[in-house]
């Protein structure tokens, strides 16, 4: 069997694009020329719905960065519960009006919790007073 096959220069008004020679089976469409920058590849790949090299990187790199915070998050929790774990022990502690006895885990972990809120309430206050002046039309809307 014998397909008819023609060769043909195209043409193109982009610079972006070099024409490209093609031997192939005689078809009613007209050749499309192949991208000549990495520029034009990933534009012709995103028209296509193919993903990008950038994109495919950022994508492996999210996925990095949620591993490490699920493997983060899990090692925290360890350290937690070896912190109760070992820590059962009554202690005393000393307020501006008397004493009382607790759970030293009890006492850690209420330390920690008051420490981070007081911590959140510095930065908003810090990012409130900080920001940048609003213009006087956005101001009386």
């Amino acid at each position: 069997m014998r397909s008819d096959t023609r060769s043909a220069t195209v043409a193109s008004q982009v610079p972006e694009f070099l024409p490209d020679t093609s031997t192939d089976a005689v078809s009613h469409q007209p050749p499309v020329p192949k991208p000549n920058t990495a520029r034009a590849r990933e534009a012709a790949a995103t028209a296509n719905g193919a993903e990008t090299r950038s994109e495919r990187f950022h994508r492996k790199a999210l996925r990095g960065r949620l591993h490490g915070y699920a493997i983060a998050t899990v090692a925290l929790v360890g350290v937690l519960i070896a912190l109760a774990a070992s820590n059962t022990a009554s202690v005393k502690v000393n307020w501006l009006i008397g004493s009382s006895h607790v759970s030293l885990v009890w006492l850690v972990l209420v330390t920690a919790i008051v420490g981070w809120l007081l911590g959140l309430l510095a930065s908003a206050r810090f990012n409130w007073k900080t920001r940048a002046p609003r213009r006087r039309s956005e101001a009386r809307s």
